[in-house]
């Protein structure tokens, strides 16, 4: 029966005008319509409508909050604006005590400053000297050695022994110290 009807509706009449649909078109259309109404208007509008309605509300309430620190923050811009009256002239006495302060201050650092620098050079001194004396040692050493091996090619006997090694280096070592001691006066 379903079929028929189907077929019925689906046949198309032979006189039908293409502007005018077919019934089958506008009961479904129709149908359509109505279900899309229904749920529009029983689902979608009120959740819109309650929507709007909490922004409405959330914006006048932002509009009496703003008022509300708009007035407060006058009251704290007039109270900070004493305040920093007050700070100002403290400001003022506050540097006038620096000023004599960094005086003081000045002449105490230029003071210490004075004293490192003696201190300083002082150790710079000591430092040289210890270098110079370092560098001495290592250089008498080293000459020993190259006398040494000198005096072994000359000689043709190995100077292994650190004992007479040791005894010959110094022995030279003064000997030439005297002798640029006596070139120098």
């Amino acid at each position: 029966m379903i079929y028929k009807a189907a077929t019925l509706l689906a046949a198309p009449e032979e006189h039908a005008s293409p502007l005018v649909p077919h019934t089958y078109e506008l009961v479904v259309g129709i149908f359509a319509f109505a279900v899309v109404f229904f749920v529009v208007g029983r689902i979608l509008v009120p959740r819109i409508q309650k929507t709007l309605a909490e922004r409405t509300d959330a914006i006048e309430g932002g509009i009496k909050r703003a008022e509300e620190a708009q007035a407060e923050a006058q009251a704290l811009q007039q109270r900070y604006a004493e305040q920093l009256e007050e700070a100002r002239r403290d400001a003022a006495r506050l540097r006038e005590e620096a000023r004599e302060q960094a005086a003081q201050i000045k002449a105490e650092l230029r003071e210490e400053a004075q004293a490192e620098a003696r201190r300083l050079v002082e150790a710079a001194h000591a430092q040289i000297e210890a270098d110079r004396q370092a560098a001495f040692a290592q250089l008498r050493a080293e000459i020993g050695r190259l006398s040494t091996d000198l005096a072994g090619r000359i000689v043709g006997e190995s100077l292994e022994d650190d004992v007479r090694q040791s005894r010959i280096v110094d022995r030279f070592l003064d000997e030439l110290e005297a002798g640029s001691a006596q070139a120098v006066r």
